[in-house]
């Protein structure tokens, strides 16, 4: 099976919607699956997936419009940064590995300082820097440099495990006790919860937001976080999912913008126009319902009957596309990924509770 991989490029631009259009329109070079974009922070994170080709094809193209159009001497935002294409994660999906991960990632580096100039400093599996290394200044480029690029910056690449981006909204909190309240669920060698990165900060309207990354998804996930907030009597606000977030650790924050339900909608798509090629009527009817399975699968709700019966979805369309004669390698490989995203998120008591429906899943998966 093909292998696939997930990219979630940040890039230091979130205000203007022309230069946020180019970006989107350049990456959709592979299979694009989302964009979210913050004023505040001045960023917009696009959420890619694709073969190695299509994803290398699709970053370089996004990458080079944001050297571009992004001149970071006139950069303003709350949010930390090195670069216009400021941090490009490689995430494995399926049956991918973290080193073949890690393996693309650097070509993309070395791709991105030969074709644009840009300098790239190494982040993630294997690699000794962290992001507030590089960003504090103490750090220099792993390839080219060792001057940034006068307008564009340097960019961060790597291989990482997929994690959720989580921001919760504090009330009636200032800055001081909001940063104490970040050193307590942060993860330190004292403390804090697994797996949790955590920065505060100042928003228009006077909002403070505590603004998470979770990369430990098998020991905490938003739902924990927010229980050890409560805990500690924080009074919030509006939860927010930043892109994506994995089944496996999606709460009500990410109704609407799982991971897996987007892959499968992608493949729905890409067969229905495939079907639409072929033009007699059985085919046309086909196009039909997976234009409108698709849209369902995009919206796909945060929850275990949800959750299941996209497996299952995912799972069935496999066979149904391919007597159709509209699979593909990658659509295979999407409907794939999200069938095992979707059932690794099924829980113990779910799996009782539909016994017969879970092992049919299984037996689709084995």
């Amino acid at each position: 099976m093909v292998e696939l991989y997930e990219s979630v490029p940040n890039f230091s631009e979130g205000r203007d919607i022309l230069v946020r259009g180019e970006l989107v329109r350049a990456a959709q070079k592979a299979y694009w699956l989302d964009e979210d974009a913050d004023p505040d922070h001045n960023r917009t994170v696009v959420t890619l997936a694709g073969p190695r080709p299509k994803l290398m094809d699709a970053l370089l193209a996004a990458v080079a419009e944001a050297v571009g159009k992004i001149d970071m001497r006139r950069h303003r935002g709350v949010h930390p940064r090195t670069g216009a294409a400021d941090v490009i994660p490689i995430v494995p999906l399926g049956r991918t590995s973290l080193e073949s991960c890690r393996d693309l990632a650097h070509e993309v580096a070395h791709r991105i300082w030969e074709e644009l100039k840009v300098p790239v400093f190494y982040y993630g599996l294997g690699e000794s820097k962290r992001l507030v290394d590089i960003r504090s200044g103490r750090a220099t480029p792993d390839v080219g440099g060792p001057l940034l690029h006068p307008t564009a910056g340097g960019a961060c690449v790597g291989a990482r495990p997929a994690l959720v981006a989580f921001n919760v909204i504090l009330y009636d909190t200032d800055l001081v006790t909001a940063r104490a309240l970040a050193r307590t669920v942060r993860e330190t060698s004292s403390g804090g919860l697994r797996g949790v990165q955590a920065l505060v900060f100042q928003l228009t309207g006077g909002r403070v937001q505590l603004s998470m990354n979770l990369f430990r998804l098998d020991e905490t996930k938003p739902d924990d976080v927010i229980a050890e907030l409560e805990r500690r009597g924080a009074s919030l606000g509006a939860q927010e999912v930043v892109g994506l977030c994995p089944a496996l650790a999606a709460n009500a924050a990410a109704d609407g913008r799982v991971l897996e339900g987007r892959l499968a909608a992608v493949a729905a798509g890409r067969a229905s126009r495939r079907a639409e090629e072929v033009a007699d009527g059985e085919h046309r009817a086909l196009a039909r319902r997976l234009r409108e399975t698709s849209g369902a699968l995009m919206r796909v709700g945060a929850g275990q009957d949800a959750f299941l019966a996209a497996a299952e979805q995912s799972a069935a369309l496999i066979p149904v596309l391919r007597a159709g004669g509209v699979l593909d390698d990658d659509a295979e490989a999407l409907l794939d990924a999200a069938a095992r995203g979707f059932r690794a998120a099924i829980s113990t008591a779910t799996a009782a509770l539909y016994r017969a429906r879970v092992e049919a899943l299984d037996a689709r998966l084995a």
